[in-house]
Parts: structure tokens; C-alpha cells; sequence
């Protein structure tokens, strides 16, 4: 007897070509092309030069020839006297900095953002520092502290007080500095909390101004935990900066007098004056570890707080 059974036609199987998705076009590659140059500029600029000064920091080097040393570079520039010096400072400076401009920031975030006169025009005002030169700005308060005829000591001189040595009393040069640095930057914190603030939703204000919230209620229950991701920002932000700042204390002070508003950065920038390039290279690769070993895990306990609020 014959069988009478027939065979179903196959039908493809479910996906399209290379395992994609059944009613999904396969992925092209053409999007990630547009990612090279931007690679490329990366490693040119960044990847390159950061192996480059990791290689140097341990050789003794001219512009012409260089000869491996190991870690001699970096022995003998933490037996510098000023390194100690520079690294107590710099961590100083960088939380002194970022302290006062999360808090000044902050405050002047809130008011610029409330129903107040003038506001546009008041910040112009507190953001025009940021635009201007730091070289700029430090030899015009470089002149303005002085304290034989300086416009500050001569202002305070008028009301009877005594105007103190700004930039040459070495207890107040590196502090004195600091709020330099301060003025200039506190116009972007401010802005940075300007957008966080805005972001909040009204309705939360509305719902506390119905339970009888009064303004220190709503900034310490709404304003301050919803402005938490503009905290984070300008804590790092600041932090960075503070831990790399040079041209503003250079310009300003130089480092002195003598030593006491020496920072990482500023003691390198002597030794490569010095002629000393190995030393002051692997001051750069102590300076590059300093920031990450500070900023990057701070960076991911902020975040993780963040995350469980």
C-alpha cells in the first residue's frame, strides 16, 4: 500500500540573518564608523601622550636623548623638601575651594532663582568672572591685595582697620588666593544649581506651601535632596580643578613666599624651569595619581548615594 503522506513545505527559521530577532533588520555597522574619529583624536591626544609621560617619568631625559632610570625620578621628587609642601597645599586648596563654592553656589543658586528685582541682570553679574581670563584675573587682584597702596587695604585703611599682607603673609597667601579662586568659579556652581533647582518639579513646592511648609522647611526638604545630582557635579568639578590648579596661584604669588602656596602643580612647573624634565614628569604622574586616587572614588560613592536616594 502506498503511503499518501506529504512532506510540509520548510519554512524559515524564526530570526533573520546572523541570529537577529524575527521582524528586526540586521544591525548595520555603518553607525560605528562615525565613532573613529572621534578614537582616533582620543588616542592621539590622550592615550598617547598619558603613556608617553608614564615612559618618561622614568628615564632622564633631554629633548634629544633619554636614559631609563626606573624609579629614581619619583624617589627623589618625594625627597623634595617643597613636594611635602606642595601636596598638603593642594589638597588644602582643593577642598577649601570646593567647599565654598558648593555652599556659595547653592545659596546664590536659590536666590537667582526666586521672584527677586533684577534678576537676569544680577546673573550676568555673578557669571561674568567666569569668563574673564584667570591670568587676567590674578594680576588685577595681584595689584588690588597689595598691601602698600592696593585698593582693598587702602579701602580698609578709610574705616581704621589695618590692612593685612595678602599675598605676602605666608599664614594668608595660599587662603587669600583660594578666594580669588572662589570669585571667579562660583559663577558656573551657581549656574549648574540654577538648572538643578528649575528642574524641580512645582508641584512639590505647591504641595509643601499647603502643609504650611515655610522656605527653610521647603530648602531643607525639596531643594536640597532634589539638587543632590548638582551637588555631585560641582563637588567633582571643583575637586578637579582645586587639585590642578596653577595659572591663578602662578600668577598671583609664584609659590611664595617661599613655599607656602606651593602646590603640586607649581613645584613641577620649577623643576621643569630647572631643567629638571624626568623629575618634573613623573610629578606629573604623581599629580595624574593624586586626582584619580581622590576624585574617582568619591565620584563612585556620590553616584551610589545618589542611586539609593
Amino acid at each position: 500500500m502506498v503511503s499518501t503522506t506529504t512532506t510540509k513545505p520548510r519554512t524559515p527559521a524564526a530570526g533573520g540573518p546572523a541570529g537577529t530577532p524575527a521582524g528586526q533588520r540586521p544591525r548595520s555597522p555603518y553607525p560605528t564608523w562615525f565613532y573613529l574619529p572621534a578614537a582616533i583624536l582620543y588616542t592621539i591626544f590622550f592615550l598617547v601622550p598619558t603613556v608617553a609621560s608614564f615612559w618618561f617619568s622614568l628615564t632622564r631625559w633631554s629633548l634629544f636623548e633619554s636614559e631609563f632610570i626606573g624609579l629614581e625620578n619619583f624617589v627623589q621628587f618625594f625627597r623634595e623638601p617643597a613636594l611635602v609642601t606642595g601636596m598638603v597645599n593642594t589638597v588644602i586648596y582643593a577642598v577649601v575651594t570646593s567647599g565654598l563654592k558648593v555652599v556659595l553656589g547653592l545659596l546664590l543658586g536659590v536666590l537667582l532663582t526666586s521672584q527677586i528685582i533684577a534678576r537676569g541682570f544680577l546673573r550676568s553679574v555673578v557669571f561674568f568672572p567666569v569668563l574673564v581670563s584667570t591670568i587676567g584675573v590674578g594680576i588685577t587682584f595681584q595689584v588690588l591685595m597689595d598691601p602698600f597702596g592696593g585698593l582693598i587695604n587702602e579701602t580698609l585703611a578709610v574705616v581704621g582697620i589695618p590692612g593685612p599682607g595678602w599675598l605676602t603673609d605666608p599664614s594668608l597667601a595660599l587662603l587669600s588666593v583660594a578666594l580669588v579662586d572662589v570669585w571667579k568659579g562660583v559663577g558656573l556652581a551657581t549656574v549648574i544649581y540654577m538648572a538643578g533647582i528649575v528642574s524641580i518639579p512645582q508641584e512639590y513646592f505647591e504641595a509643601a506651601r499647603v502643609d504650611g511648609a515655610g522656605t527653610v522647611q521647603q530648602f531643607r526638604n525639596i531643594v536640597l535632596p532634589l539638587a543632590r545630582p548638582a551637588t555631585v557635579t560641582v563637588i567633582i568639578l571643583s575637586l578637579i580643578g582645586g587639585l590642578r590648579s596653577f595659572d591663578l596661584i602662578w600668577a598671583m604669588t609664584r609659590g611664595g613666599p617661599g613655599f607656602t602656596s606651593d602646590v603640586i602643580a607649581s613645584v613641577i612647573y620649577k623643576q621643569y624651569q630647572a631643567g629638571f624634565y624626568g623629575l618634573s614628569t613623573a610629578g606629573n604622574v604623581i599629580l595624574f595619581i593624586l586626582v584619580t586616587a581622590i576624585v574617582l572614588p568619591l565620584s563612585r560613592v556620590l553616584n551610589r548615594k545618589e542611586v539609593e536616594l
